[in-house]
C-alpha cells in the first residue's frame, strides 16, 4: 500500500458540541529492497557465423518489484566471458555481436551479465547467457506454389487475409522472411514474418501474379503466387444450385477435392465447351459436418442455365460425381419444415460480400462471401 488518507475530527465539550475535521495524507516511501529479476533466470542464444557486426543476438528482460524510481532504467554490464570484446550490450539490454564469428574458432561463449537498478542503494542481479556459434545457412528455403481464388460482388471487395505461404528450411536455426516487390504493394501486402498474404480493398476482376520471395538471410528464393479474382453478377444469384457434401471440412474440400470435383462437375453440367462454371461460395452447414457448395453455370452467350435444368443434369451424373466426394443432397429449394407444396415455397438467396471466408491450404486458398438462404411458404 503506497499511502493512506485519514480524516481526523476534533470535538469540544460544549453544548451543543462543535467539531472540526482535517485530512491527513500519509505516504509510504519505497525502500529499494528488491533486486532486479531476469526472465528467464538464464539464457541460451545462437548466432550464425559470418553475420555482420551489430547483429542482434538476444533481448534481456528485467523487472523490479520496487516503485518506478527504484527500478528502471537498468544498467547492464558483462562481467565475465567477454574478455576479447566479442559482444556489446546496449542500455536497453540487447546483446549484439561486436565481431564476425567463425564456427571453426569457437563454438560457444558463456557470459555473466549484471543488471543494476536505479535505487539508492542500488540492487544488482546476475544471469548467465550461453551463446552458441553455428555454421551459416547451407540450404536454400523451399516454398510451395500458391494459387488463390477470390470470389466477390462487383467492386465490393473489402480486403483481408487471402492465404498463407508455406515455406521450410533444413537449417534448423534459419529465420525466414517474406517480401513482395514494391510495385505491387498498392494492391497486396505480405507479412514478412509468417507469409500471410493480405489483399487491399477494391480488387478488380482478373488474374494477378505476385512477385513474392522468401529469404533465410543468405539465400533468396522466388515463390509462385497467382491470384484469381472473380466478380459475381446479380443474375448468378438467381440461378444457383447447392450441392451438399457429407463429412468434409472446407479446408479439406479446397485442398483435396475442389480441382477434381470442378473438372467432374464441368463434364456433368456443361452443354458446350464455351459455357462457364462459377463456384460462388462454400460454407459449413451449422450444427453438422456437412458442407454446402453454391454454383451457377453461364452460357457462352452470357445467360445462365436455370436451376431445374442443372439439377436434372446433376441427378443423372450423381454416380460419377460421388467418385470424387460423397454428396448428401442436391438443393435448389429448401422447404424443410414448411407445411406447403413445393410450388408455393419461395426461396431467396443473399450474399454478404463484407463477411468473407478464407479457406487456406498449402497449395490452394479459396476466399468467398458468406451466403444466406431464406425460404417462406406462400400458400
Amino acid at each position: 500500500i503506497s499511502g493512506y488518507s485519514l480524516v481526523i475530527q476534533a470535538r469540544d465539550s460544549g453544548t451543543p458540541p462543535l467539531s472540526s475535521s482535517a485530512t491527513v495524507n500519509v505516504d509510504i516511501s519505497d525502500v529499494n529492497d528488491n533486486s532486479p529479476v531476469f526472465t528467464p533466470a538464464n539464457y541460451t542464444a545462437v548466432i550464425q557465423e559470418n553475420k555482420p557486426v551489430g547483429t542482434s543476438i538476444l533481448q534481456l528482460v528485467v523487472t523490479d518489484k520496487d516503485s518506478f524510481h527504484n527500478g528502471p532504467p537498468f544498467t547492464f554490464t558483462i562481467l565475465t566471458g567477454n574478455e576479447e570484446e566479442e559482444f556489446t550490450l546496449d542500455p536497453h539490454g540487447v546483446l549484439r555481436s561486436a565481431v564476425i564469428f567463425k564456427h571453426m574458432v569457437a563454438t560457444e561463449y558463456v557470459l555473466c551479465v549484471q543488471a543494476k537498478d536505479s535505487g539508492k542503494p542500488q540492487q544488482v542481479s546476475h544471469t548467465y547467457v550461453q551463446v552458441r556459434v553455428i555454421e551459416e545457412s547451407i540450404h536454400k528455403p523451399t516454398a510451395i506454389p500458391l494459387e488463390i481464388f477470390i470470389v466477390t460482388m462487383e467492386d465490393d471487395f473489402p480486403g483481408g487475409v487471402i492465404g498463407k505461404i508455406h515455406a521450410t528450411d533444413q537449417d534448423v536455426y534459419d529465420v525466414l522472411t517474406y517480401t513482395l516487390k514494391s510495385e505491387q504493394k498498392s494492391l497486396f501486402k505480405v507479412n514478412s514474418h509468417d507469409g500471410k498474404i493480405i489483399a487491399l480493398g477494391g480488387l478488380d476482376n482478373g488474374k494477378y501474379i505476385l512477385n513474392v520471395s522468401v529469404s533465410d538471410g543468405r539465400f533468396q528464393v522466388p515463390i509462385d503466387v497467382v491470384v484469381h479474382v472473380e466478380q459475381l453478377l446479380q443474375e448468378m444469384l438467381q440461378n444457383t444450385v447447392t450441392i451438399r457434401f457429407e463429412n468434409v471440412s472446407p479446408e479439406d474440400f479446397v485442398g483435396l477435392h475442389m480441382h477434381g470435383f470442378r473438372r467432374t462437375l464441368r463434364n456433368a453440367v456443361l452443354s458446350q465447351k464455351q459455357d462457364s462454371l462459377h463456384i460462388i461460395s462454400i460454407q459449413p452447414v451449422a450444427g453438422s459436418n456437412q458442407l454446402d457448395m453454391l454454383f451457377a453455370v453461364q452460357m457462352h452467350n452470357g445467360g445462365f442455365y436455370k436451376p431445374a435444368y442443372l439439377i436434372q443434369k446433376l441427378t443423372n451424373a450423381r454416380r460419377h460425381l460421388e467418385n470424387v466426394i460423397r454428396i448428401s443432397a442436391i438443393l435448389e429449394k429448401n422447404c424443410s419444415g414448411l407445411d406447403c407444396q413445393e410450388q408455393h415455397c419461395e426461396q431467396s438467396l443473399s450474399i454478404d460480400s463484407h463477411s468473407l471466408m478464407t479457406y487456406s491450404t498449402a497449395r490452394i486458398s479459396f476466399v468467398c462471401p458468406r451466403f444466406y438462404r431464406n425460404v417462406r411458404c406462400m400458400c
